[in-house]
């Protein structure tokens, strides 16, 4: 019986890598994903599961000649929309004026990776094949995108095999648990959908908002480590309307995942070393010197504490306290 069972073990070995021979590779499979999300005419009515919320959502997508455009609209509770025309993406939210800004992707619940760069990302994650699994009734390839540092967070992507449009996307941290999953119930491919999107090039949105280019070239503070791959945005220096405090803040992107720095001077309501995780997100706030240092974002907290602790100022005693009360 035993070598029965070890001839069988040893036969499923060898027929595994078979099972993917002629397929294409991981990263094949993702720029097909891609291409798919950008050319395609469709929609994606999904789930947007979290610990403690369930949020659901309909995303269409149309291209009108060179032109993309996207409706991303949230189903329950108050409206709320997400337009994208072109590189122009409007927002409209209640409780706050409708703006438009320029802007290639929108800040939204969009299932991940739908307009990624997959050669920069290739850099600093591997994309690994798992197998076929069933997804919104469809097959689907299954496949991993994993930090090669282990100092971020990974993604399972359920993607059709017919459509190659992602259908299911599960955001894992390092010990495997699942922070987020989005899932798709129902959608479409069909050309209809750029009839119904068409219109929105009638639909008057606000002018697009002319944001102030960051002014702050040189600070009084370095960062000593960040992950391979994250690029720093522009400096901004700014005063909080509540508190009326000086903040600088800088935000860092891979492509995929991104968080910010923000340095601001100590006072009485100072959080001294907290850590805290809400789903993806991370927020260590520690105090050095005169100044108060926040690290926020998509990011582990081990890796929210290490870029924080790497932080070092010039003269601390006294460029902190200049900068920040100018």
């Amino acid at each position: 019986m035993k070598k029965i069972l070890i001839s069988a073990l040893t036969l499923f070995s060898l027929n595994t890598p078979l099972a993917f021979a002629g397929e294409p590779p991981a990263e094949a499979l993702l720029h097909q994903m891609n291409d798919a999300s950008q050319h395609l005419n469709y929609e994606l009515s999904y789930i947007l599961i979290k610990k403690n919320s369930i949020e659901p959502l309909l995303y269409r997508h149309a291209l009108d000649g060179e032109q993309q455009l996207a409706h991303l609209v949230y189903l329950s509770g108050p409206i709320r929309e997400v337009i994208r025309r072109g590189d122009e993406v409007s927002y409209i939210e209640p409780g706050v004026d409708p703006f438009t800004i320029e802007s290639g992707n929108m800040v939204a619940p969009t299932i991940p990776m739908l307009n990624s760069n997959i050669d920069q990302l290739s850099d600093i994650y591997d994309f690994i094949k798992v197998g076929r699994a069933r997804e919104a009734g469809v097959a689907c390839q299954v496949i991993r995108v994993v930090p090669k540092d282990g100092l971020r967070y990974s993604y399972m992507l359920w993607v059709d095999e017919t459509s190659h449009l992602p259908l299911r996307a599960d955001l894992v941290d390092r010990d495997g648990e699942v922070l987020e999953q989005y899932r798709t119930i129902s959608y479409n491919v069909t050309d209809k959908i750029a009839e119904v999107l068409s219109g929105l090039n009638e639909v008057k949105l606000p002018q697009v908002l002319s944001l102030p280019k960051g002014e702050v070239k040189q600070t009084f503070w370095t960062v000593g480590w960040i992950p391979k791959g994250f690029e720093a945005k522009e400096l901004n220096r700014y005063r909080m309307a509540v508190t009326d405090q000086m903040v600088e803040s800088q935000m860092y992107s891979d492509g995929l995942f991104s968080f910010s720095i923000y340095i601001s001077q100590r006072d009485d309501h100072s959080l001294k070393g907290q850590i805290v995780r809400q789903g993806r997100r991370t927020l260590h706030t520690f105090v050095r010197g005169d100044a108060e240092i926040s690290v926020v974002g998509d990011i582990p907290p081990a890796t929210a504490k290490r870029i924080a602790q790497s932080i070092s100022f010039v003269k601390p005693n006294v460029e902190v306290q200049e900068k920040l009360t100018q």
